[in-house]
């Protein structure tokens, strides 16, 4: 088969490009360089040396331009907003799913990357995309936003393997990613300070909300002020600087009224929340009787009725749980990890 690899310079993608081609596969690496290079953290000469060493061709992408345009300028503007915005998987859907995939097939029929899930033929819902096995790296919930006629062109060569297995197999073969320390961290953002790097686009024209009220729950006064509804998200309890004589956690954003919702844990759980921007991949006339939905990349599927009306994703968990934060990812499974639909909670 021949095959395009995503290569970003990490121990994953390393692997898929190294285990596809041991497989006996024709491969050809591809690397998107999402950032303006800096000295000192350009990727590009150790993957073209690694290449040249394996025998396999290498092409570079820029698409700076359009990872502003996609990722970053709608990451900003959602703060703006008083959202809390999911990068990664706006990057999946408009980036390494999107514009990459495009040049990938330029190359070959089938694009590989190292994310942590699968595309499995399934009897009824026919190649449907499936969490990874490997539960503490599982990426599928950022991949619910991508149209599954897209990942019907890729395969997932870590859909069976845990992390210290990969490293254990690189090692056995002698190869080191050439950026063997790879961050948990917003790649576009230094330090992992999104706060900093949203200040610093105020230069630039983003208008933040500025400091309002801080409601108090349930008995409906006024008990502080909030420096910026962008500096909060939904369940926090760290940071609110509200001295009082039990911890408050921040239940909502009223962002008509620029007011900050603020009370005890016990005002904290919801029973339902809606999501937009519906990303189908099973039509909902197959869906099983039992669902579960994950609102956040952190969290275990949890059991809940789901209805979808007008492009909307509706959700009625069984349990009471944290607020959704708005902004964030909701996605649909099934009992057996594999993704119905996602949405954007609103």
């Amino acid at each position: 088969m021949n095959i395009t690899v995503a290569i970003s310079g990490g121990a994953d993608s390393l692997f898929a490009l190294l285990f596809l081609k041991e497989q006996g596969h024709t491969v050809t690496a591809l690397h998107a360089r999402f950032l303006p290079a800096t000295h000192g953290e350009d990727p590009v000469p150790a993957l073209e040396a690694l290449c040249r060493d394996i025998g396999v061709p290498l092409h570079v992408a820029d698409l700076t331009e359009p990872f502003r345009r996609f990722v970053q300028e709608p990451f900003a503007l959602a703060h703006a907003e008083a959202r809390t915005p999911n990068p990664c998987a706006l990057c999946n859907r408009a980036m390494k799913f999107g514009l990459l995939l495009d040049e990938a097939m330029t190359y070959a029929d089938v694009f590989a990357t190292g994310h942590y899930a699968s595309m499995e033929e399934h009897p009824v819902y026919g190649p449907a995309l499936r969490a990874g096995q490997d539960g503490a790296k599982d990426q599928s919930y950022f991949l619910a936003l991508v149209p599954v006629a897209r990942l019907r062109r890729c395969i997932f060569p870590l859909a069976t393997w845990k992390k210290p297995d990969i490293r254990a197999w690189l090692a056995e073969h002698g190869r080191k990613p050439p950026l063997p320390s790879e961050s948990q961290e917003i790649c576009f953002i230094p330090g992992d300070d999104h706060y900093a790097w949203l200040e610093e686009r105020k230069a630039g024209g983003l208008k933040l909300p500025g400091p309002g009220p801080v409601l108090l729950a349930g008995e409906n006064r006024i008990i502080a002020e909030h420096r910026g509804l962008w500096q909060y998200t939904e369940g926090q309890r760290k940071g609110l600087r509200i001295a009082w004589k039990e911890p408050l956690y921040v239940l909502k954003r009223l962002r008509e009224e620029n007011t900050l919702v603020v009370g005890p844990k016990n005002l904290l759980p919801v029973t339902s929340c809606s999501a937009g921007e519906l990303n189908l991949m099973v039509e909902p006339r197959l869906w099983p009787e039992e669902l579960f939905v994950r609102v956040r990349y952190h969290q275990a599927p949890v059991p809940a009725r789901v209805t979808v009306s007008e492009g909307r994703l509706n959700m009625v968990f069984a349990s009471p749980q944290q607020p959704p934060a708005p902004g964030q990812v909701a996605a649909v499974y099934d009992g057996d990890g594999f993704v119905l639909a996602g949405g954007i909670l609103d």
